[in-house]
């Protein structure tokens, strides 16, 4: 038995083993590297090599971004330029070159400030986002076709978004210290690969990666004002206040909330006051086109849409949306505060940001970007992450197929409606699995291969190892006797039991 004589200076374990290996614990990770030569061994010599576990994961994920890059290539030489439907038979579609010229940057138009041709009178991108894009455009000759101009315009775009995955790929790597191979899901994600540069979604899912390493290492500051500015670049990222504030409710970390939180609302406000003040009409555009846009691609309101033929307007959609987001946030409220032992707040991360996708009205192919590093930190087990990632793919090549069938004319060159309702299906029965097995794990912490390597939350900064102040249900009576226990290091965490759930044993 481990003791601890504080929750607030020492982590959960005194004792830390050497770093997990996913070879030992995990069967498919096993059988996977056989084609490297198998097993990692007891003896290897681990870190005294060039050959870092951030570095080979680092490198792996260029890799797979520079082989997704190389799958567009057919829209890069053609596909984006002629014919309606060859960028949706290839699966190469990208929306990068297209607002090259859709959205002013091609004349030199200002983003939020100068009004664009056509219907979209404004660009529809949180600020961040649009510096970002207005710098790839600054990047990009003027000279040349447009053709040649859209191109080095994308090409730039991807080497920026390569760098924002390098970002995402060593920050997963080092949020949970003796886990780093669990970096390799995200690297070998094949959705990940596929969808990375349709659209400019890595630039937030960046900053978010980098908030979680900043929390995990007790930087409350930090972590909020890199959770601002990810919330700038895409209003997905401030979700996860949320369960942040019913962890710290629990566990009575209150001024490291507040710190993280004025942090956050300090850097939203430094990127978008600006834009505010001076172009009120093009920086609300973002937040009127969410709110006004149709049911779309995706979402369960376009299956109900269309097999029962009934219209849903954006208001209805977001109406439903918003309650099915009020349900799901007070069933998670409940859980968190009623589990055996504080849920890690991956797990927590990853079930509300997959909530918001699931009970969207526009589900997106890049989307899936969102869930991958934290689905990496919540649930690191490659059988899991790969039925998951299976759906994802299929639904990559269904939304494209759906499209080709739309766009071809009589040809009708691909996937028919019913067929594209069946690959929604299955992106939201993949999503909702992988939040059933999150939600197992924390209402039987015994199950949850992160804590059963003898980790309290190794994610949760302040958090890991503190003892709970505020629970609910059974856990809170101090008869209360956790039911499963399992062969595996035995962990203590919280100050002296402070509580009658302050204290787990494995």
């Amino acid at each position: 038995m481990c003791g601890m004589p504080s929750g607030e200076t020492t982590p959960a374990v005194e004792y830390e083993p050497d770093v997990v290996r996913p070879t030992k614990e995990d069967e498919v990770a096993a059988l996977g590297s056989e084609l490297f030569g198998g097993p990692l061994g007891r003896r290897a010599l681990l870190g005294t090599s060039w050959w870092t576990p951030v570095r080979v994961v680092a490198l792996v994920a260029l890799g797979m971004f520079a082989l997704g890059m190389v799958q567009k290539l057919p829209c890069y030489d053609s596909g984006w330029f002629f014919g309606a439907s060859s960028q949706y038979t290839h699966a190469c579609y990208s929306d990068i070159p297209h607002l090259y010229q859709g959205r002013g940057f091609a004349d030199g138009l200002v983003p939020y400030f100068d009004k664009l041709p056509g219907d979209m009178d404004y660009l529809e991108y949180p600020v961040l986002t649009g510096v970002f894009m207005e710098v790839a455009a600054w990047l990009t000759p003027g000279d040349g076709s447009m053709q040649h101009q859209e191109q080095f315009y994308w090409f730039v775009n991807a080497g920026m978004l390569m760098v924002c995955a390098a970002v995402i790929a060593v920050c997963t790597v080092r949020t949970h210290r003796r886990r780093p191979w669990d970096g390799l899901l995200v690297a070998l994600a094949p959705a990940f690969a596929l969808t990375a540069t349709i659209n400019w979604d890595l630039l937030a899912v960046a900053l978010l990666a980098a908030a979680m390493l900043m929390w995990s290492r007790g930087r409350a500051l930090a972590f909020g004002v890199l959770l601002g500015l990810a919330t700038a670049a895409k209003f997905y990222p401030f979700l996860i206040l949320g369960p942040l504030l019913i962890l710290c409710w629990r566990a009575g970390r209150w001024r490291a909330y507040g710190t993280a939180l004025g942090g956050a609302v300090a850097a939203w406000l430094v990127v978008n006051v600006p834009v505010l003040l001076l172009a009120p009409d093009g920086w609300a555009k973002f937040y009127r086109f969410s709110h006004d846009r149709g049911v779309d691609f995706g979402s369960i309101f376009l299956i109900v849409s269309q097999r029962w033929n009934i219209a849903i307007s954006p208001d209805t959609a977001n109406n439903w949306a918003m309650v099915l987001m009020v349900l799901i946030c007070a069933g998670l409220t409940a859980l968190t505060l009623t589990a055996p032992r504080r849920p890690r707040f991956a797990q927590l991360a990853f079930l509300i940001i997959a909530a918001f996708i699931l009970t969207n009205k526009v589900y997106s192919p890049q989307y899936v970007l969102w869930l991958v590093p934290l689905a990496a930190l919540a649930r690191p087990r490659w059988r899991d992450f790969l039925i998951w990632q299976a759906c994802e793919v299929a639904y990559f090549l269904g939304i494209w197929m759906y499209l080709a069938y739309t766009t071809s004319g009589d040809a009708h060159k691909g996937l028919p409606t019913e067929g594209y309702q069946l690959a929604v299906a299955v992106h939201l029965l993949g999503t909702l699995y992988l939040c059933a097995v999150v939600v197992r794990d924390i209402w039987l912490p015994e199950r949850d291969v992160v804590r059963r390597s003898g980790d309290d939350d190794p994610s949760g900064g302040v958090l890991d190892g503190a003892p709970d102040v505020f629970v609910l249900g059974p856990a809170a009576r101090p008869e209360y006797e956790e039911p499963a226990r399992f062969e595996g290091p035995v962990v203590e965490w919280g100050a002296d039991g402070a509580s009658p759930a302050g204290r787990s044993s494995l």
